[in-house]
């Protein structure tokens, strides 16, 4: 045997390698066991399940041609190199589907861990009412939670691009074990789903001309405006979990960006997050603004106390009071904004931030408190922006919140495979009868 032959014959060896471990690549309905109520949403689990076939579908159509090349002959006229080359590329695409296969990996597998599957589920529910607005300016995306180490929660986008190619057919939430679970928990999750709302009106592109404008103009603020577009997505994230959660979700913020005074004060122009301490300040002053009630200046006065302004560099210094300065300015500017997709209506006007202020939200705690069964028909947005304000308030102890928060959880989960299950037997029922029995696969 020639060494062309000899060399020829490993990469089929090794082609066909690939398709059998691809083999091996199974549907995650076939794979994952769990309760019904743990699932993920069935628009979700078919959006992923369609995506990774798709994918293997094509890697195997990939393998395959490249086994008949070589088996005939064209391989033997080509240099050694480039069959190498070619070999790689596919190998390369491989593992892509594998790592795309790994993202959603870990979504699935704990929807079998016991009471956190049911959790994860509830939490798809919940960020599921947290993107969504009236108005029909959009429509969402189906997302996915799943838990992870780390301090912070995270996003992949829906619609964004996945490593080895091809749009992310759904999004993906990670949210941080040290989270669950509490009220704190809704405002990891809502951040997040306001940088996935923020994509679907485009907001950041269509603030930063108008950030960019007044940058232009003779402006002693001018380094303030460049910092809050430079952190204009986190901060616009932040707004939304403010507008859907209220004083709960400055709350929540605290307890992520409690760090160490130098991590705190740090100002990082890299970073597309605001520094913690003017971003919790921020964070209250948008509340105050939607949401006008003594406790925001409580809080951010608690805030300062923790991290108190002397003994910074006068010039850091400078740089947080241009931005305090320049807050009222800049919120009124965020508030007021019209875009395209809003078909002429602010943000505030979008976010009907009227029913959420805290006045009502306190009465409807009193209200749950002598009907428990009614915190279970509120929206569960809602229902965690009454018990964030309940905390606030000092009405609730942190181990009552848990407990609501873990019955909420439940029942949301619960409500939503019911709700799937009766859809699902309803369209069997408006099958027309055969004589047969027919047999329905899901693809």
């Amino acid at each position: 045997m020639t060494r062309a032959h000899f060399a020829l014959r490993l990469l089929e060896q090794e082609a066909r390698a690939l398709l059998t471990r691809l083999a091996l690549v199974k549907p995650f309905a076939l794979n994952d066991t769990m309760v019904l109520a743990a699932s993920v949403p069935i628009p979700a689990q078919a959006a992923i399940e369609t995506f990774l076939a798709r994918g293997r579908r094509q890697l195997a159509h990939m393998v395959n041609a490249f086994i008949r090349w070589l088996r005939g002959g064209r391989a033997l006229r080509t240099p050694i190199s480039q069959v190498q080359r070619r070999f790689t590329f596919l190998r390369l695409r491989f593992n892509a589907v594998l790592t795309q296969f790994d993202i959603f990996a870990a979504v699935m597998t704990q929807r079998s861990q016991s009471e956190i599957g049911v959790w994860l589920s509830g939490l798809d529910v919940a960020s599921a009412d947290a993107i969504t607005i009236p108005g029909g300016y959009y429509t969402p995306p189906p997302i996915v939670c799943y838990l992870d180490r780390g301090h912070g929660a995270a996003i992949r986008r829906a619609r964004t691009r996945l490593p080895g190619g091809g749009a992310n057919p759904v999004a993906v939430l990670r949210i941080p074990r040290e989270r669950m679970v509490g009220s704190g928990i809704a405002s990891s999750l809502v951040h997040e789903v306001g940088h996935q709302a923020a994509a679907l009106l485009d907001l950041v592109n269509s603030l930063r001309p108008q950030l960019r404008g007044i940058q232009l103009a003779p402006n002693p603020d001018r380094i303030a405006w460049q910092l809050w577009e430079r952190w204009i997505s986190e901060i616009i994230a932040d707004f939304w979990s403010v507008a859907r959660l209220g004083v709960g979700s400055s709350l929540g913020l605290m307890g992520v960006v409690s760090l160490p005074r130098v991590f705190v004060m740090r100002i990082d122009v890299n970073d597309p997050h605001p520094a913690p301490w003017i971003r919790m300040r921020l964070s209250c002053a948008f509340g105050q603004a939607l949401y006008p009630d003594p406790q925001w200046e409580a809080l951010s006065q608690i805030w300062e106390s923790f991290y108190p302004l002397e003994g910074l560099e006068p010039s850091h210094r400078r740089v947080f009071s241009l931005l305090e300065g320049s807050m009222p300015a800049f919120i009124s500017l965020v508030l007021a904004h019209r875009p395209a997709r809003l078909r002429g209506k602010s943000l505030r006007e979008a976010l009907q931030v009227e029913g959420r202020q805290p006045a009502r939200l306190r009465e409807l705690y009193r209200e749950w408190q002598r009907s428990r069964s009614s915190i279970y028909i509120a929206a569960p947005s809602l229902a965690f922006a009454v018990i964030g304000q309940a905390r606030a308030d000092g009405a609730i102890s942190p181990e009552e919140e848990s407990a609501t928060v873990a019955r909420l959880l439940t029942h949301w989960a619960l409500r939503s495979s019911l709700d799937a299950s009766e859809i699902c037997a309803s369209l069997g029922a408006a099958r027309p009868a055969s004589g047969s029995t027919e047999l329905v696969t899901l693809h």
